[in-house]
């Protein structure tokens, strides 16, 4: 029987299974902790991922929560709301981050803005895709990015995933951390160190990763227009500057793919996460729909911002400065403060109302700290399914005081662990997107209409009944034989990046794409199905 036979009749032996009941269903729980599981509640904490049973005053019978990792039936995707998708993302990378990233540019790699700006553009136009692309999976299944991965990696094989991703969250908060408690002290003439600085950043994104979805998607629809007042006031007092930038070396292209690898690791590492904001959402909604309010609720702000970074950067580290200029006195705020101090003192004319629009966007990244840290716990969860009945506010509080500690011992060093961070990342998320797309493309045949027959709610937690693994984490140890010679770091260049520049990102995702096709044929026909 041929491979695609095989697959019809699995598929049918699928539809007997009796999807509705199973995706209703919810792990028994032990009582935790009712009473602070109401006040919770009353307080607007998300009840997914508070595995417990409740006793409400005005019902008679308790109420099962269910688990945050679970997939969310039909009938509690009934969200049409589906502008907040946008602002979520908006708010997440309209902030300091998006602006360092973009100094790297000049910073690290010595291009100019133009060169700087062109590489922004084309790789984060291509870069932004993937994750657009993922969101819409959430409405059809319901399911967290991570548990729909299980799909490919399998029960097991996810958990490695899992790990990586949790890497990738936790080194991203660090980072944040780190940006957000800089720019606080730098307001402050030396009254607050940076130490405290992180740790006022860190409570407050922590506060708000408490209430979840509904209190996150509601803080994202407004927290970006403080900063947006930044940027343009930023602008109107300094873009008067930014035409006085001397022409640079002309940028070869090993310098210029080094530049787009740390600039793809910034925003591909979206993808691991990207349907776990859209489970809520009516299964009815249009793909289209989700896909280009997740794409330019990315591009939008991550281009322009680190345009900007870019921008400011090279004028401040100019060679032809006068020491007297004004931009003169930015690189001084920039040796001495890092990102935070350039734009305290871009922002420094405008006096006190300056230094409070600094504490402004020192807060900015607040909503991606809180967001990330809403994903930290039930990545948790799937590391180790035994934590289930651990509610998800609880990995908050872990994952700050992982947090917490790294960020402070990280702040004097945030360039050189930025850049080697944002470039190591984009090759194992260029995989794990690479695979995953396979997967739905070849193996799973995308088809609107049986989104459930090809991934069916029922085998989630089946190890049994999902695929072994085996092929998807094959094809990403076999790529990376290939990956580490393309790789261009500070501590490591390979002898092919060498002469190409950093290509292990594009290296990782083709390869990974075709080795996973031979290996996963392979499986399905030894299995039988998928």
């Amino acid at each position: 029987m041929s491979i695609e036979k095989d697959r019809e009749v699995d598929i049918e032996k699928r539809s007997s299974v009796d999807i509705k009941q199973r995706e209703e269903e919810t792990i028994p729980p032990p009582y935790f902790s009712n009473s602070l599981t109401k006040r919770l509640l009353s307080w607007g904490v998300e009840s997914r991922g508070l595995l417990t049973r409740c006793v409400f005053p005005n019902e008679n019978t308790d109420r099962p929560l269910g688990s945050g990792i679970s997939p969310v039936p039909p009938s509690q995707r009934t969200d049409t709301s589906y502008y907040k998708l946008f602002f979520l993302w908006f708010t997440m990378n309209f902030n300091i981050l998006s602006f360092s990233a973009g100094t790297l540019g000049p910073v690290a790699y010595g291009l100019g803005i133009r060169e700087s700006c062109l590489v922004i553009l084309f790789f984060n136009g291509l870069c932004c895709a993937p994750p657009a692309y993922f969101a819409t999976w959430g409405p059809k299944l319901g399911m967290r990015q991570m548990v729909q991965a299980r799909y490919s990696f399998g029960y097991y094989g996810v958990i490695f995933v899992c790990v990586l991703n949790l890497i990738n969250m936790v080194g991203f908060c660090i980072l944040n951390a780190i940006l957000g408690g800089q720019t606080l002290a730098s307001v402050t003439d030396g009254n607050l160190t940076w130490n405290a600085g992180i740790v006022i950043v860190v409570i407050i994104s922590l506060a708000l990763s408490f209430c979840g979805y509904a209190v996150l998607t509601w803080y994202e629809r407004i927290a970006w227009f403080p900063v947006l007042i930044v940027y343009l006031v930023a602008l109107g007092l300094g873009g008067k500057y930014l035409n006085d930038v001397p022409a640079t070396e002309p940028a070869t292209a090993p310098t210029i793919l080094s530049f787009a690898s740390t600039i793809a690791g910034f925003v591909i590492t979206y993808s691991p996460l990207a349907s776990d904001f859209t489970i809520y959402f009516k299964p009815s909604v249009s793909s289209t729909k989700i896909f280009l309010y997740t794409y330019f609720g990315l591009f939008i702000p991550i281009v322009s911002v680190q345009c900007l970074g870019a921008a400011f950067s090279a004028v401040a580290l100019s060679p032809s400065l006068s020491p007297s200029s004004v931009p003169a006195t930015w690189a001084q705020s920039y040796a001495s403060l890092s990102v935070g101090g350039l734009l305290q003192s871009i922002l420094s004319p405008a006096g006190r109302f300056g230094d409070f629009l600094t504490v402004l966007l020192s807060l900015s990244v607040a909503g991606n700290i809180a967001a990330t840290f809403y994903s930290i716990g039930l990545n948790m969860q799937l590391v180790l399914p035994v934590l289930i009945v651990v509610p998800r506010y609880v990995f908050s509080i872990v994952a700050t005081a992982i947090v917490l500690p790294l960020a402070i011992v990280g702040s004097h060093t945030f360039y050189s662990a930025l850049e080697d961070f944002l470039g190591l990342i984009g090759y194992w998320c260029s995989a794990f997107v690479a695979i995953l797309l396979v997967e739905h493309l070849v193996f799973r045949k995308r088809n609107h209409n049986v989104w459930t027959r090809f991934y069916p709610l029922s085998y989630w937690k089946s190890p049994s009944l999902l695929p072994s693994g085996l092929s998807a984490i094959a094809a990403g140890i076999i790529s990376f034989g290939l990956v580490i010679p393309s790789m261009s770091q500070i501590w490591f260049t390979g002898p092919i990046a060498e002469k190409t520049g950093d290509i292990g990102f594009e290296v990782a995702f083709v390869l990974t794409g075709l080795v996973y096709v031979c290996l996963r044929s392979m499986e399905v026909r030894l299995r039988g199905k998928l």
